[in-house]
């Protein structure tokens, strides 16, 4: 018995380790080779499109990661994402192009995508239900943790713009080589209908849980534009090119600071009840660092605390759809959630693109804002009857 408990602490530890690494380059990447393109004189509609490219090669690779996963396990999954993650990192410096870049930006997608889908199905399926939420947590802190060192990487470019390429994908090599210290396991098997239907079940787990699909989906929206855009519309506003980082890192360590106490109260109280005054107060929040962009300071602080409130929705939405769907299709769940996650991430650099072309007198935070307002009223009226999970299918 001690065995496997210590195994399992190995492995979630591993698991928390490539997780935080891969969180690194993601936070980096967006804030830095957006600089690089304003600098470069690239239209910020340009800009924001090409860093759709990691959630294009999400949702590309989407429809055919769960039956790799359910046929070879988790660990070969893992380490052909990361792998594909290191290559496209170290290849950045090679030349310049926005074509090129979107390309890799495109195979880091895949390579992200299937490091993610096998890590939280791993540990969803192997976590002890009623201390899911914490664990789940910490799966997320680790994460928010790596995004949040990420974009004071940026400052490396003073020295030369090849360096934080070279900085992130040497860390993300030696994350992926602790992978071979782990035994391969595979989900359950579907069993009777289930399996035969196919792509029914993802009709199925779409109807179980797809009020918590809206946690991923606003945490993406949140993590692109934030980290791809804000940076433009903060440079064009004045902002110094230094604080713009700051800014960026605090909103995700505030996220950091509640990831685990919110994670472990959603065990006791409902993910749902997180989730929906976290949308609330976070648009509250960035409503009123909307009209504080005047000081720097004042925005830094909004972006904190409202860090502290929308930066776990992500976790909490893995674990609330958990609580709603049947084990058996937690696999289906999770790659439903990373389908969220990635049309939220298309959708921020996009509509945040268009709308900082053609919208001049509004601040970029008031589109945040309503965003989380109305993820926040879904979840009041549709969310009141899907609080347990089922328990047949």
């Amino acid at each position: 018995m001690n065995y496997f408990a210590d195994y399992s602490k190995k492995r979630f530890t591993i698991l928390v380790i490539i997780v935080s690494i891969s969180g690194f380059s993601q936070g980096m990447l967006l804030p830095l080779i957006s600089i690089i393109f304003e600098r470069d004189g690239v239209s910020s509609a340009l800009n924001g499109l090409n860093a759709t490219g990691l959630y294009i090669g999400t949702l590309l690779i989407s429809p055919f990661i769960e039956q790799p996963l359910r046929k070879w396990g988790y660990k070969p999954i893992i380490l052909i994402g990361g792998a594909l993650v290191f290559i496209s990192l170290i290849i950045f410096p090679l030349w310049k192009s926005v074509t090129f870049w979107f390309v890799l930006r495109l195979l880091i997608g895949v390579g992200d995508h299937a490091l993610h889908y096998a890590t939280q199905t791993w540990i969803t399926s192997t976590a002890d239900h009623k201390s899911l939420g914490k664990g789940m947590a910490i799966y997320g802190l680790s994460f928010s943790t790596g995004f949040a060192v990420g974009p004071l990487m940026v400052q490396l470019i003073q020295i030369t713009e090849a360096l934080p390429f070279i900085v992130s994908s040497i860390m993300c090599l030696i994350a992926w080589s602790f992978v071979f210290f782990l035994r391969n396991e595979k989900p359950e098997r579907l069993t009777g209908d289930m399996n035969a239907r196919g792509w029914n079940r993802y009709k199925v787990a779409i109807v179980f849980g797809w009020i918590a699909f809206l946690g991923p989906f606003v945490y993406g929206f949140l993590e692109s534009s934030l980290n791809a855009l804000f940076p433009v519309y903060a440079l064009r506003i004045g902002f110094e090119v230094d604080m713009i980082p700051v800014i960026l890192s605090v909103f995700t360590f505030g996220g950091i600071l509640t990831q685990v106490p919110l994670g472990a109260l959603g065990d006791k109280i409902g993910r749902r009840n997180i989730l929906m005054f976290g949308s609330f107060g976070g648009a509250i929040l960035f409503m009123i660092a909307s009209f504080l962009e005047h000081s720097q300071m004042a925005v830094a602080i909004a972006f904190f605390f409202a860090g502290t409130l929308v930066g776990s929705m992500f976790s909490l939405g893995i674990t609330y759809m958990a609580d709603l769907t049947p084990k058996e299709l937690l696999p289906t769940g999770n790659l439903l959630c990373g389908i969220a996650l990635s049309i939220g991430s298309l959708t921020g650099p996009f509509l945040g693109g268009v709308y900082l072309e053609f919208v001049k007198n509004y601040s970029f935070l008031i589109l945040v804002a309503l965003l989380l307002l109305a993820v926040a009223t879904v979840l009041l009226v549709f969310g009141k009857n899907k609080n347990k999970r089922p328990v047949t299918i």
